[in-house]
């Protein structure tokens, strides 16, 4: 069985020694894949999502140090979103002096709006919940019977029915139903997990 990564508030302590390099290590691999999907989401290519992606580690590298880690206030998640959030406005206005397109314009509106539940605060809470899934799902694989894993993949992920994904993996209707069960179960318990280990 694999260890229990670091809590997310253990990570961000760890972050302030710049020589840590495992918890910049599990830091980049945690969050990198949903700041670039993120910051994608903006209409960004992928040339430009992956310079601002760096520019954005570069500054919690940065600022990590001066960091007061208080969940009351939102936390490292939020402080990460302002961060983000600032490095796609600068970006947006440099290109807004040298010759918008379209979608800049409204990009740079929507990245200027007032602080509160919008579009921007939707798609990052959305991209965070896909990153703490998607984690989640990496860590449970591993201690999942093979068949009740492929069960759950197959009807859960891919589509498929309970009989289709019977059919594939050579179980009944209704042991896919129970393998999918359990899977959610334990998905839907590592995942508050984590969620209360940011909190």
């Amino acid at each position: 069985m694999t260890e229990s990564p670091a809590t997310r508030a253990s990570l961000v302590f760890r972050l302030r020694d710049q020589e840590d390099h495992d918890a910049w290590g599990d830091f980049v691999a945690n969050y990198g894949p949903m700041l670039y999907r993120f910051i994608r989401s903006r209409g960004l290519q992928d040339s430009d999502a992956s310079d601002l992606v760096q520019e954005v580690m570069r500054s919690v590298g940065l600022a990590i140090g001066r960091l007061n880690y208080a969940k009351e206030k939102g936390g490292f998640r939020a402080w990460l979103f302002t961060i983000t959030r600032n490095k796609l406005s600068t970006f947006f206005e440099k290109r807004r002096r040298i010759g918008p397109t379209a979608n800049d314009t409204a990009q740079f509106e929507l990245l200027n709006q007032a602080p509160g539940r919008n579009e921007l605060d939707e798609q990052w809470e959305l991209e965070y919940q896909r990153q703490l899934a998607a984690d989640a799902m990496e860590k449970l694989k591993a201690t999942i019977e093979p068949n009740t894993w492929k069960a759950f993949e197959l009807t859960a992920i891919d589509g498929l029915t309970a009989e289709e994904a019977g059919q594939q993996i050579g179980l009944s209707k209704g042991a896919v139903y129970v393998a999918r069960s359990r899977v959610t179960a334990k998905l839907r318990s590592e995942i508050e997990e984590r969620m209360n280990e940011e909190s």
